[in-house]
């Protein structure tokens, strides 16, 4: 009598295997990562973003317990704000390009109408500088969000005008008003560390662009000239700039010194290998800001020299993997949002730094993706969302896809 054999089951490791294979595409899918670059720019951010909650928790403990009777009331806060911003940097990711140049005039106009915001009773402000609205126990700042739009919308314009750029009046209208505006609403609240961050940004999207540089320096000239009066109406400023300039003096200490000189000392106790993950002394209610714009000067107590390099490192790979994608991207859009993100992020972070450092003035502004505050966190992860989304597009052929936005070429040298 014949025999038949049954065909042998399919082995439940093979089974597995295929599953897991699955996941590991949608995975991919969902990150939007499968590119080298886009997988350097997403490593970098989340990495960052981790490493600041570390320190948020090490460096806010203190003041939150006295606060609240927790040491981690402001380490979940922080949580939970990179938690959305993580989400919302994954949705931009997966958006088709062309929707960002549809929706840049409707969020800049978002953003200057929350910025107007701040002069209402709904607004209110902090250490000076009045840039916060408040609505039922939340509080936003709209200058972070406006730095998103300005991104988005300079570079919708410099694409629609990009056989223009080369013309000064092309190139400035209306992207100067519009940035001016944006700009001067912040500078109303006297938050003068935004407002350099928001114009470095302006400048860097126009650069990238193709605007000829002799066209951006005439501005710049104006802008400077402008700032000394700006500096100078305020005698919180005036007495920083002449403690920076000058050097502190023991009737500088209360004052202008305070936060400058123990930051410094801060940094000078860390050494080579720092006193240890947890074990500032500054943060006992020494240093000022410290789990925010002095949260440098923590890391490199505790972490020393070997943890503040570290640092340095992580934001150098990321301006680099962003002018990687600049260069690659035949896109224009890609290579203006990606520009002026590299140079607010990294500008920000040089400008953060350098405070800490005694190289520069104070003035006020945080450490992207480490220091802690919401409003920050969630916009520095929503540009790296437009940039991953626009990314992506610009490399069909990698996926096999069709560009969603037609192909221009990248601006001609301008000659002499």
């Amino acid at each position: 009598m014949a025999t038949t054999t049954a065909a042998p089951a399919r082995t439940t490791d093979g089974a597995a295997s295929r599953m897991g294979r699955r996941a590991l595409v949608r995975v991919r899918s969902m990150f939007g990562a499968p590119t080298l670059n886009a997988a350097l720019l997403l490593g970098t951010t989340l990495f960052l973003v981790a490493f600041g909650l570390i320190m948020v928790l090490s460096s806010s403990s203190v003041e939150s317990y006295v606060a609240g009777g927790s040491f981690f009331t402001d380490f979940a806060k922080q949580g939970a704000f990179a938690a959305v911003g993580i989400v919302l940097m994954l949705l931009a990711a997966r958006m088709p390009a062309h929707v960002w140049q549809r929706v840049a005039w409707l969020g800049i106009m978002l953003g200057i109408a929350l910025q107007v915001l701040v002069f209402t009773p709904l607004g209110f402000g902090a250490n000076g500088n009045r840039n916060w609205i408040g609505v039922g126990g939340f509080s936003l700042q709209p200058s972070e969000f406006v730095k998103v739009a300005l991104c988005v919308w300079l570079a919708m314009i410099m694409t629609r005008k990009q056989r223009h750029v080369t013309s000064f009046w092309h190139a400035w209208i209306p992207a100067g008003p519009v940035a001016g505006l944006s700009i001067g609403l912040v500078l109303l609240g006297s938050d003068l560390g935004t407002v350099v961050i928001m114009t470095m940004l302006s400048f860097g999207a126009l650069w990238f662009a193709g605007v000829r540089w002799w066209h951006l320096l005439l501005p710049a000239a104006g802008l400077a000239l402008l700032a000394v009066p700006v500096v100078l109406s305020s005698p919180s400023r005036v007495r920083r700039i002449t403690a920076f300039v000058q050097g502190c003096t023991d009737a500088d200490y209360y004052s202008g010194c305070w936060q400058q000189l123990h930051g410094t000392w801060a940094l000078s106790a860390g050494g080579l290998f720092g006193v240890g993950l947890g074990n500032s002394r500054a943060k006992w209610s020494w240093l000022p800001e410290a789990d925010n714009d002095y949260i440098f000067a923590i890391i490199g107590e505790e972490l020393g020299l070997l943890g503040a390099v570290v640092v340095l490192a992580l934001f150098a790979l990321l301006s680099w993997t962003m002018l990687r994608i600049v260069r690659h991207a035949r896109l224009q859009m890609t290579r203006v949002v990606t520009g002026a993100a590299m140079v607010w992020l990294t500008g920000q972070a040089i400008v953060n730094i350098g405070v800490v450092l005694g190289l520069l003035p104070v003035l006020g502004v945080p450490l992207p993706f480490i220091s802690s505050g919401g409003s920050q966190l969630i916009a520095a992860l929503l540009i790296v969302g437009v940039v991953l989304s626009l990314e992506r597009v610009d490399n069909p052929i990698v996926r096999g896809e069709r560009p969603a936005l037609s192909p221009t070429p990248a601006p001609a040298p301008a000659e002499g």
